[in-house]
């Protein structure tokens, strides 16, 4: 199977759908592995995302007039980070 592909319904072999819709009952509560002190201690916490940054960028406001902003937006896509290229050699 190509490793960039999702997997769909039909490779899976079940019928997510009704996965999906059941309800854990009460008496099934019985069958559920009682969790020990040894489990929780081989638990590991992933925090997800990207590594923070040194010099990580602020969020401002500023009010620039709409012509400035449509002449920026012409060049193209990633005129956001070409603006702030361009503000930081000033």
């Amino acid at each position: 199977m190509n490793a960039k592909r999702n997997a769909s319904v039909h490779s899976l072999g079940s019928d997510l759908t009704k996965v999906d819709a059941h309800r854990i009952q009460p008496e099934e509560y019985s069958e559920l592995p009682e969790l020990t002190d040894d489990m929780l201690a081989r638990g590991k916490v992933k925090k997800g995302g990207r590594p923070r940054l040194a010099n990580p960028r602020q969020l401002i406001s500023i009010r620039l007039p709409a012509d400035v902003i449509a002449r920026w937006k012409a060049t193209g896509p990633g005129w956001q980070t070409r603006m702030a290229e361009r503000l930081s050699d000033i």
